[in-house]
């Protein structure tokens, strides 16, 4: 289990996996799409950066407790 992080690069966007870079796109988008299936293969959670490397939003895609309303 392993999060997958949408960052900057230059000018494009990567997916890194445990500080790996796993794939580079054109737009950050395109980055998100992508970094949901992997993020559900990786039964992790899909962190997005904005371009200024803060983290702007999470989307969880394995182990969620299922007590929890929502």
């Amino acid at each position: 289990m392993a999060d997958v992080h949408v960052v900057p690069q230059a000018s494009r966007w990567g997916l890194e996996v445990a500080g790996e870079t796993r794939s580079t796109h054109d737009t950050q988008k395109e980055a998100i799409n992508e970094g949901h299936g992997l993020a559900e293969q990786e039964q992790g959670e899909l962190v997005i950066h904005g371009q200024d490397g803060q983290i702007r939003e999470k989307d969880s895609h394995g182990n969620d407790p299922r007590d929890i309303p929502g």
